[in-house]
Order: structure tokens, then sequence, then C-alpha cells
């Protein structure tokens, strides 16, 4: 086991709920080992101007519970500059910290790896992210939370809809990856679902459309990731409102609010898993590595790879979701 004196823990891009548990998690983790733990606000940009302070046990208690991050999060375009960089290092050396848990999404794994390879402090990373899109995971942080709340968003807004006999195009968070798309769109009953790995076709979407309205299906819903090629819910509604007359075509973004709110017991689990473990991974001299789930067990991928590597979503739910949506 390797000996650490103390390390410091960041989250870095989009905060994501579930962050805080993990924060708690790799802090109490690295408390029962006699090591030292610091916070790094601010993520990367904290590192680099040296907003770090000490975190007792005491100080992570109350925040299982909490959306967001209490370190804050912020991009830094100076850590992707070699003085920024050696800027960070200087910091963390001053400050004795022999080791870095990150908790973020692939920007923030790339970060770590460019300075883990120019620097000898070892990074171990946190799968944080809503849009469960990192390679080398089932889950991420924050995903289940935020499927969670399209979910009541959606069912909510059926009401409305079926109410009024309206058509309901509503965007949700994913850019590239439609991950959160397509499980909320079976999970709500939606009559269809855009989502970029699958290209968009305007003619296949009126038609399907055209057979829900001949089988007077009472609500009409379609889910819009919000990275998909069409260029959003509203582009898309454009499209297709001239051959809908008939509906009263809305269109409803569910925006940042698929962010915030307090994670799930699902979420606080494997956020307490994977903090803990990415401790044990630093103990166990791992570097480079992000902590992630697979098959309920936790693993060990090299930054390399879940950078890298794209994950797929499950095409056989889109092939469910059609035949669901008749």
């Amino acid at each position: 086991m390797k000996q650490f004196r103390k390390i410091g823990i960041l989250t870095s891009g989009g905060d994501a709920p579930g962050m805080n548990a993990a924060i708690r998690a790799a802090a109490r983790r690295a408390l029962y080992n006699d090591i030292e733990v610091v916070g790094i606000r601010n993520g990367y940009q904290g590192m680099i101007m040296g907003h770090f302070r000490e975190l007792q046990s005491y100080m992570v208690g109350d925040i299982i519970q909490r959306g967001g991050t209490i370190l804050k999060s912020a991009r830094s375009e100076d850590f992707r500059t070699k003085e920024g960089r050696r800027q960070a290092y200087r910091n963390l050396k001053k400050e004795d910290i022999d080791g870095v848990v990150v908790i973020g999404g692939d920007g923030s794994f790339r970060g770590a790896r460019e300075f883990t390879e120019e620097f000898s402090i070892p990074f171990v990373g946190v799968p944080g992210t809503i849009d469960n899109d990192l390679y080398g995971t089932d889950y991420t942080i924050g995903y289940d939370t935020a499927l969670n709340t399209i979910i009541d968003a959606v069912d909510k807004i059926r009401d409305t809809a079926s109410s009024h006999d309206r058509l309901f195009f509503i965007e949700v968070m994913g850019r590239d990856a439609g991950f959160l798309a397509l499980r909320g769109g079976i999970a709500t009953g939606a009559e269809a679902i855009l989502i970029p790995e699958i290209n968009y076709d305007t003619v296949n979407l009126k038609e399907h459309l055209a057979k829900s309205y001949k089988r007077r299906k009472l609500t009409n819903i379609v889910l819009v990731a919000e990275g998909d090629e069409t260029g959003g819910a509203f582009e898309v509604a454009e499209q297709v409102k001239e051959d809908f007359k008939g509906f009263d075509i809305r269109v409803t973004v569910l925006g940042h609010i698929q962010r915030g709110g307090s994670p799930s017991a699902f979420d606080r689990v494997i956020a307490s898993q994977m903090g803990a473990a990415a401790v044990e991974a630093l103990l166990d001299d791992q570097k480079s590595v992000m902590v992630g789930m697979m098959n309920r067990e936790i693993v060990h991928v090299p930054f390399n790879k879940t950078i890298k590597h794209q994950k797929d979503v499950n095409r056989s739910l889109l092939d469910l979701q059609e035949i669901l949506s008749i």
C-alpha cells in the first residue's frame, strides 16, 4: 500500500447530483486511513489559484442529500496551458498534496491525464455527469437523478397534453449522447425519441405521428436530445408543424432543472462506492484511471480508454420504443 500524507479532492465540469456524496465518501475513506484531506474549490482553476481548504469529517456531514457540489465547479482555460498546469503543480507541492481525486466528466479526465503525464502527482477520476456517456462504466453519478427529474416533468406535461390534445416536443440534456432521452422516452411512453446516435429523418417522424393521429392517441410526446443534429426541439417542431396544422404544437426545454435536486438513493450509493474506491485506488498505487462500475462491480479504467472510446447506446431499447409506441 502506497503511503499518502495528504490528498486533494475537486469537482470539475458540469455539476451532477451525487457529487457531494462522492466528496463525503472520498474524504472519510482517506481520513479513515489517517490521510489529511484538502478540498480544492472551483475545479482546476482553483488548483491554479490555490483555493485549498482542509476537510475534516464533520465538514462533509449533512451533504449526502444535497445537489450540486460544495466544492463548486468551474471550467479552466488556464489549465489547458502548460504554464497553468505548472502553477497548479507548484500549489499542490506547496500544500504537500500527494494525490488527487477528481470528480467530473471526460473533459475533467483529459486535464487529469495531461497533468499526470507532465508531473508526478497521481490523479484518480470518479465519473460525475448526468449524461452517462463515459466509456468504461455502466452508470455515472447524477444520471439516475436526472432521469427521474425528466420522468417527473414529462408526466406532468402529459397531463396538460391529454387535456388539450396537444403535441409536445420536449428537449432534454445530453449534448452528444442520447442516454437521457432514450431511457426517459421509454419510461414516459414517448411517441418518438430523437438522439444524436441515430440519424434523424423528418419524413419518418411525420409518418409516425400521422399514424398516431389516425389511431386517435390521446397524447403525443416526442423527446429530443439537445445534441441531436436537428438543432433541438424548436427546430424539429418547426419542421413538422406545416403537416400537422390540426395539432396544437408546443415545445418545452427542460434545461438545467435536470442537473439540480437531491440525488436519488441509487446515485447516493454509487457515489459513495466510487468516492471511497477512488481513494483505495490511490492507496493501491493507481494513477490516471477512472473508477467505474460494470455489472455492479468496481473497475479501474485508464483515462486513455474512457476518453478515446465512445459509449454506445443500447440499440435494442430503440427497437423496444418503436414497438411500444404503436
